[in-house]
C-alpha cells in the first residue's frame, strides 16, 4: 500500500466464557460471554477517494463485494452519514477465517471506527455500537474494545476490570465451521424473558482458568474431531487450561507467561497436525 493509505490493526478475540441461555423469539440465542481482545491482528488500509466502495483482500479467500461484512458495514456508514463519497480498503488477513476468533466482525468494526475518524468523528461510540449491532453480533464488542461481558445476542456490553494479563497459544485445525450449524446442534428451549446470569469473580490467573467454559464446544467437537485433539495437545505442552473460542474450530491454551507460550507455539508449529499456530496476549 502507498502513502495515501492509513494503516489500522484489527484484532482477534477469544471467548473465555460462552454460556447459551436460551433461544430468542427473533431466532438468535441469548448469551452471556466474556470476550477478550488479543494481539493477533489483521492489517487494514484505508483511503478516502473516488466514488463507491473498493475492497481488496489478496489471498484472503473471502469476498471482495457485498458478500463481505466490511463492505456491508461501509455501505451502512455511508447511508447513515452521507460520507465519504468513496473509499478504498485493503485487508491483509492474519486471523483465520470462519474460526471463532471474530476476524470478520473485527474488520467491520475497524472500518466503522476508521471511517468515522476520517470523516470528522461526527458519530459517538454508542452510535457506532448501534450501527455495528445491525451488521453482526460480535461487531459491537470490537468497537467497545478491551475485555467485556456480552449479553443478549452480543450487543449489550459491560466493561470488565481486573482480569490479569493473559498469554495464549492459538491453534486452528484448518477447517471452517458454520456458526449456524453449531448453534443449530444445540438442544435448548425458547426463552421469552431475560435470563439471569451471575458474573463470576475473575481477578487471578487461576480464577480465569477455573472458569473457562463454552456451551458450544460439545456440538463443535462432534462436527470437527480435531478440536478435542488440539485441546489435548495444548495441555501436553504446558497449557494451564484450554477452550474452544466462539463456535470454533479454533482452540486456545492459557499459559503462565510469554516465554511458556512462545515455547509451546514453537513446538506445535513444527507439527503437521496443527496447520495454524500463534501465540498472543490479551490487549
Amino acid at each position: 500500500m502507498n502513502d495515501k493509505f492509513i494503516k489500522r490493526k484489527s484484532p482477534a478475540k477469544v471467548n473465555l466464557v460462552l454460556k447459551v441461555l436460551g433461544k430468542r423469539p427473533d431466532g438468535f440465542h441469548e448469551i452471556a460471554s466474556l470476550i477478550q481482545r488479543i494481539s493477533l491482528c489483521d492489517e487494514m488500509f484505508f483511503a478516502v477517494e473516488g466514488k463507491g466502495i473498493r475492497l481488496s483482500c489478496p489471498g484472503g479467500n473471502i469476498p471482495e463485494n457485498e458478500g463481505n461484512i466490511v463492505w456491508r458495514a461501509v455501505k451502512l456508514f455511508m447511508e447513515k452519514t452521507g460520507k465519504p463519497e468513496g473509499v478504498t480498503i485493503g485487508i491483509k488477513k492474519k486471523i483465520p477465517v470462519a474460526a471463532g476468533l471474530g476476524g470478520g466482525s473485527s474488520n467491520a468494526a475497524t472500518a466503522l471506527v476508521t471511517l468515522n475518524e476520517l470523516t470528522g468523528n461526527e458519530l459517538g461510540r454508542e452510535d457506532l455500537v448501534e450501527m455495528g449491532a445491525f451488521i453482526g453480533s460480535d461487531v459491537p464488542f470490537f468497537i467497545y474494545g478491551g475485555s467485556a461481558w456480552a449479553f443478549g445476542r452480543g450487543e449489550r456490553l459491560e466493561n470488565v476490570q481486573g482480569i490479569p494479563k493473559l498469554w495464549f497459544v492459538i491453534c486452528n485445525p484448518g477447517v471452517a465451521l458454520s456458526t449456524a450449524d453449531v448453534y443449530g446442534g444445540l438442544r435448548i428451549g425458547l426463552t421469552n424473558r431475560p435470563v439471569q446470569y451471575t458474573i463470576p469473580r475473575l481477578e487471578t490467573l487461576s480464577q480465569v482458568v477455573d472458569k473457562l467454559e463454552n456451551d458450544l464446544e460439545a456440538v463443535s467437537e462432534r462436527l470437527c474431531r480435531p478440536i478435542a485433539e488440539l485441546k489435548k495437545r495444548l495441555m501436553q505442552v504446558g497449557s494451564l487450561g484450554t477452550l474452544m473460542s466462539g463456535s470454533g474450530p479454533t482452540v486456545f491454551g492459557i499459559f503462565e507467561g510469554r516465554e511458556e507460550a512462545r515455547r509451546a507455539a514453537d513446538l506445535l508449529s513444527r507439527e503437521r497436525c496443527v496447520p495454524f499456530v500463534a501465540y498472543a496476549c490479551s490487549i
